[in-house]
């Protein structure tokens, strides 16, 4: 487990350079950035599993815009409506909607006609930072009322920082992190370094960060149940047939 000041601590350390120094100070936003941003891109961690039902639909509008009350959400998994109208999530009914295209619901609900709780969604758009704002889901059929909306997906959580001194990161995979950060780190140093057998990885800390995200992925499988018969247990590559 670590924090900021550890993690600024070891990567002066390992590039090396003073850890006061200006420059190295000015490029860890970016540094840390490139490493939140890729872990969670490249591991399904379950870390970043969110519900959101600060929304609601507005009655009569299919329109609906993904909400940021917890963070801002990169994949959206599932959609609940919740009834009664009206009803926080966990006091009401969920009804979990189907995903569908644009031109389904275009068709078939092409107007508020036969408004009643939407069964379906379709994405639109996920930009959330366009102006004017842009609508990201629309509903089929249309809302008849105001029903509270649970959106259940990943969001990337709020990035490393001198005032955000600890991750889920940090405190669980220190050592990817670390590794992670050196890649950037030692390309912004212009350092590839005498342990690189190629010389476009920046030193070896590409292929010690690709070693220690195999073994993370391990186990965010393993606590997705997501082994052999929906299992935490690990493969054994001598049962055959598989356990469970």
């Amino acid at each position: 487990r670590m924090n900021y000041a550890n993690i600024v601590t070891a990567l002066a350390g390992l590039l090396p350079i003073p850890e006061a120094d200006a420059d190295f100070l000015a490029i860890l936003p970016s540094t840390f950035a490139y490493a939140d941003g890729r872990i969670y891109r490249e591991l399904d961690m379950l870390a970043a599993n969110v519900r959101d039902s600060s929304t609601s639909t507005v009655a009569l509008n299919r329109n609906f815009n993904i909400p940021t009350a917890i963070g801002t959400f990169l994949i959206v998994d599932g959609i609940n409506v919740v009834t009664p109208a009206s009803t926080a999530a966990d006091s009401g009914v969920r009804t979990p909607l189907i995903p569908v295209s644009r031109d389904f619901l275009d068709l078939a609900w092409s107007s508020s006609t036969g408004a009643t709780v939407p069964q379906y969604f379709a994405y639109i758009s996920q930009n959330t930072t366009l102006s004017p704002a842009q609508t990201q889901i629309i509903f089929g059929p249309w809302p008849d009322d105001t029903y509270r909306v649970e959106v259940i997906g990943k969001i990337q959580p709020a990035v490393l920082s001198s005032t955000n001194t600890t991750t889920y990161l940090t405190d669980n995979l220190p050592d990817l992190y670390i590794a992670a950060c050196m890649v950037f780190m030692t390309g912004w140093q212009h350092n590839f370094g005498s342990q690189a057998d190629d010389p476009r990885s920046a030193m070896s800390w590409e292929k010690q960060y690709m070693d220690l995200r195999e073994s993370a992925g391990t186990w965010e499988a393993r606590k997705r149940w997501s082994g052999a018969s929906w299992t935490s247990k690990p493969v054994e590559p001598t049962a055959v047939p598989q356990r469970g």
